[in-house]
């Protein structure tokens, strides 16, 4: 018989759950009924529910290129799971993103906290966007970078005055011995808004001009929505060469698994002897490859160009029903477009809102801190290029009904949390 844990550790666990449950925020993994439309996920393109992307993946896995490899890689990348297929693969979507050298990672968050911990040097510093990713910050904190700074927001000003402060404060920095490496992501999941990434790189090699500035961006978001036939933002603006390393995923437009780093052949070798969420991890498997090599072959050859132009209708279709709501203390809309297929509805009641909504059939979910800053509290809509003008009508049909019963029982309701509105 095997030793039980000790109490103890239960004890501190349930209490630990306990507060959680207390402040509204346990988390618990929930299934979606199939009936319900979509307004959560990441599959921005419904590349997932599509027929023909299903029959093209399965008749690759069968075809004679791969039939004679094993399903699973049988180890690490560096060990037995590498194959002509998987470098096949890399080039070509190095190729499709015009960038220099590709390496996969099994995820992104693989790929960000591999790249954060290892590539930054001692005593180098590292700059982020206040809203980066946790597997950056994941990275970061096992990297050997000597300090960490962040700036607000896609805030041009301040990004220029945090680095302002670190040249004037750091000999190194001004003569080009340390590396400063900024953070950031094109499209930003929890407030679906664009990085201003020309000004950013601008204002980089100003303070930086002997090279030791290096912008490393994050495309989770952006790819297969942004830029010609889904390459990204990066490539849309055309400062694939000002970039030092891209992070493309594949499990949001792409509805598949893993990432790739887009980078210089150097840093790509770095990676392969340095990045131990690489080195030490089971590759991919051929079921795997076989996905993402058919779901860019879709991209390269303009079959998901359609659906790319149908998701950013929906963005203005949507964006036009919300603002014939009626105005209310409890709903407020930004009146801007929004910039991406992500968008918010504020409220001061989240969940009271997004379970209302599911009920009646629209899947959105509640995001509120510490996944957002306080005051910040929304229920966020994805669309995708599957959603139908009758299914964006009935949830916004569901949101008026969600604010006239909010009206009707009055304003004594105990909110989630005080929203913010100087943040609308």
């Amino acid at each position: 018989m095997s030793p039980q844990p000790p109490p103890r550790l239960f004890a501190q666990i349930s209490t630990l759950l306990t507060a959680r449950t207390t402040h509204s925020s346990l988390r618990r993994l929930s299934l979606t009924p199939p009936t319900s439309a979509d307004f959560s996920s990441n599959d921005f393109l419904s590349l997932s529910t599509l027929p023909t992307l299903r029959t093209a993946y399965l008749t690759e896995l069968s075809s004679p290129s791969t039939s004679p490899l094993p399903l699973g890689s049988g180890g690490s990348r560096l060990l037995d799971g590498n194959s002509p297929y998987a470098e096949t693969l890399e080039s070509d979507i190095a190729a499709f993103h015009n960038a220099p050298a590709a390496l996969l990672f099994n995820s992104g968050f693989d790929a960000n906290s591999g790249v954060f911990a290892c590539l930054p040097q001692r005593g180098d510093v590292l700059v982020h966007d206040e809203y980066i990713h946790a597997s950056v910050h994941e990275g970061m904190r096992l990297s050997r970078a000597g300090l960490r700074r962040s700036f607000k927001h896609n805030c041009v000003r301040d990004f220029e005055r945090v680095l302002d402060e670190i040249v004037k404060a750091d000999a190194g920095v001004r003569a080009g011995e340390r590396n400063v490496f900024v953070a950031v992501e094109t499209v930003y999941s929890m407030d679906g808004d664009v990085a201003p990434l020309v000004a950013l790189l601008d204002i980089l090699d100003a303070r930086l001009p002997l090279g030791n500035g290096h912008m490393i961006v994050d495309e989770a978001h952006a790819t297969g929505v942004f830029g010609e036939k889904g390459r990204g933002l990066v490539c849309a603006l055309g400062v694939e060469e000002r970039v030092l390393v891209r992070l493309h995923t594949f499990g949001k437009a792409l509805s598949s698994g893993g990432a790739v780093v887009l980078c210089p052949p150097i840093v790509r070798d770095y990676l392969v002897n340095y990045a131990r969420s690489l080195i030490y991890t089971t590759a991919m498997g051929l079921p795997t490859l076989a996905m993402i090599k058919t779901v860019y072959s879709f991209l390269d050859s303009g079959r998901t160009v359609a659906a790319q132009q149908r998701l950013w209708y929906l963005i203005s279709y949507l964006h036009s029903a919300l603002l014939h709501l009626p105005a209310t203390p409890y709903l407020a809309l930004t009146k801007e477009l929004p910039k991406s297929p992500i968008s918010f509805l504020w409220s001061p009641h989240p969940r009271s809102l997004a379970k209302w909504c599911q009920e009646r059939g629209f899947v959105v979910r509640p995001i509120v801190p510490p996944t957002v800053p306080e005051g910040g509290q929304r229920v966020r809509v994805c669309l995708h290029a599957g959603n139908t003008d009758t299914e964006i009508d009935g949830l916004v049909a569901a949101v008026r009904a969600w604010i006239e019963k909010q009206e009707a029982e009055g304003a004594g309701q105990q909110r989630d949390r005080p929203i913010e509105v100087a943040r609308l």
